[in-house]
């Protein structure tokens, strides 16, 4: 049996495709326009009744009032994703801020911005992010316009930051600023350059986290002035050194400025261990004669008491103090004798006494 002919039952076969299924449709919907259907013998059409043109306007305008309704329907619900929050227009007009979940609007009324509230956005300068990852690579050719700059004393620098940020107020964010990624981008530059145009060039590179908090800080000032609605997170500086014409020369200045650092510190160093040490002795050497000459004024005084005492004595009791004295002069003296001679008028020579080292004495002596 031929494919184009029908199922002896009488039954049309149904469409196996959607292209037959769409192309059945319009077939149904043209039949539907096209006017009265034609009697089963051929002849004229059968007409019921008089015509009514207004009939197929209702229809059509039923069909599109449905198709209205369906969508009306559709756009009255909405879903907030936990990171974004939403914020609806009423006639063009500010109506409120909705977060996560399912949510219901007014058709054709209200619009609905979503935005990202969570998400951590990133402007770079100097440089661009290539294949991020494990092993990020940077690309830096063509941005020397925005990195490099002049310092303070008239050096030229190469600076490459990079500035976070992200959405604390969806509202200004929204409708503050037509571009805020471009106001980002133009507050950092200038605030960055004008910083680092008042520093000098060894301040720049000795001081990065100074340097990233002040643009940090000014850039937010700036923002909160023009009531972008994001918050910078932070600014950290990637690279900062001089171009690459002048790196031979700056590197020798370099090496030259840590000789003289170097020799300095040893200058210090010598310094620190001479002079004090000599300061020290001198101190010493002072506290010493402070010492001695107290020392001998307070034997002095103590050899003229004893002396006032003796003579005291001695002018009482003449005899006896007179003895005393030899007494204790020979007490002093004998223990260091080695000998002793006795000298006779009439001799020569001494005459030897009283050996006490246990030698003969010379016979000359």
């Amino acid at each position: 049996m031929p494919n184009d002919q029908q199922p002896p039952w009488g039954q049309k076969k149904r469409p196996q495709s959607p292209e037959e299924m769409v192309a059945q449709l319009i077939s149904k919907i043209q039949d539907y326009f096209s006017g009265p259907k034609k009697s089963k013998s051929g002849g004229t059409p059968e007409q019921n009744g008089p015509p009514n043109p207004m009939a197929g306007l209702g229809k059509i305008f039923s069909i599109i009032l449905f198709v209205i309704l369906l969508q009306a329907v559709y756009a009255s619900f909405f879903k907030i994703a936990p990171s974004e929050v939403g914020v609806i227009l009423r006639l063009g007009e500010y109506s409120q801020t909705v977060q996560a979940g399912l949510h219901f609007k007014i058709p054709f009324i209200d619009v609905l911005h979503k935005v990202d509230v969570e998400e951590i956005r990133k402007e770079e300068f100097g440089f661009r992010s290539r294949s991020p990852g494990q092993q990020t690579t940077f690309d830096r050719r063509g941005y020397d316009m925005e990195s490099l700059m002049l310092t303070a004393d008239k050096n030229v620098i190469n600076v490459a930051w990079i500035v976070q940020y992200r959405v604390m107020d969806p509202q200004n964010f929204l409708f503050k600023v037509k571009d805020v990624r471009q106001a980002v981008r133009d507050v950092s530059e200038s605030v960055t350059r004008r910083i680092v145009g008042n520093m000098d060039f060894d301040y720049v590179l000795s001081n990065r986290d100074v340097l990233a908090a002040g643009v940090k800080n000014e850039i937010q000032t700036q923002l909160n002035m023009l009531e972008s609605g994001i918050s910078v997170g932070t600014v950290q500086f990637q690279d900062i050194n001089p171009p690459d014409q002048v790196k031979p020369a700056f590197n020798e200045v370099n090496e030259a400025d840590q000789d003289m650092k170097r020799l300095v510190n040893e200058a210090e160093e010598t310094y620190n261990r001479v002079i004090p040490k000599a300061r020290g002795s001198a101190l010493q050497m002072v506290e010493e004669s402070h010492g001695y000459s107290v020392s001998r004024i307070n034997d002095a005084k103590g050899e003229t008491e004893r002396f006032k005492d003796i003579l005291k004595e001695y002018k009482n009791y003449t005899k006896v103090t007179r003895q005393r004295m030899y007494v204790e002069t020979m007490q002093e003296i004998l223990p260091s004798v080695q000998s002793i001679y006795i000298m006779d008028e009439g001799q020569s020579s001494p005459l030897p006494l009283l050996n006490l080292t246990g030698t003969k004495a010379a016979a000359g002596k």
